[in-house]
């Protein structure tokens, strides 16, 4: 696997630009957007492996800005950032075909880690290859 790009969505400024600084310190290709419309135009314009989406957001929310993503570019994985009161709409918006959550405020390594899977689960389905992700995070078959 090679380098990847990260799309980072949040409108807490401080707290995006915080997390651009830490994560190109430890040598990743990040972006940011402050809306779910600036993310999309982005998107639009430019390649994309793993989103980092605030589900909380004003004007257009994580869950909307999530389900545009998809039609767009069902192919980039998205992580959603959640804060305690809203885990149920980050469960949802893995059924709606987010990759992973977390929970706000998060460990930088948790994070680092999640976007590593993330990127391999992308990987490996644009190389039509099986890889074996975490327990947590293997899709379930019925």
């Amino acid at each position: 696997m090679t380098e990847f790009r990260v799309l980072l969505v949040d409108d807490e400024t401080e707290f995006l630009e915080t997390l651009v600084k830490r994560l190109k310190k430890r040598k990743l290709d990040v972006t940011s957007a402050e809306s779910g419309r600036v993310a999309l135009e982005m998107l639009r314009q430019n390649p994309v492996d793993v989103v980092v989406l605030d589900v909380r957001m004003p004007d257009m929310d994580g869950l909307e800005t999530l389900k545009e993503i998809k039609r767009i570019k069902p192919a980039v994985e998205v992580i959603m950032l959640t804060g305690h009161a809203n885990v149920e709409v980050a469960i949802q918006g893995m059924e709606l075909g987010a990759f992973d959550y977390l929970m706000k405020p998060m460990d930088i390594d948790e994070l680092l880690y999640k976007l590593q899977d993330a990127y391999k689960r992308k990987w490996c389905r644009e190389e039509d290859v099986e890889c074996k992700l975490p327990r947590s995070l293997e899709v379930k078959s019925d």
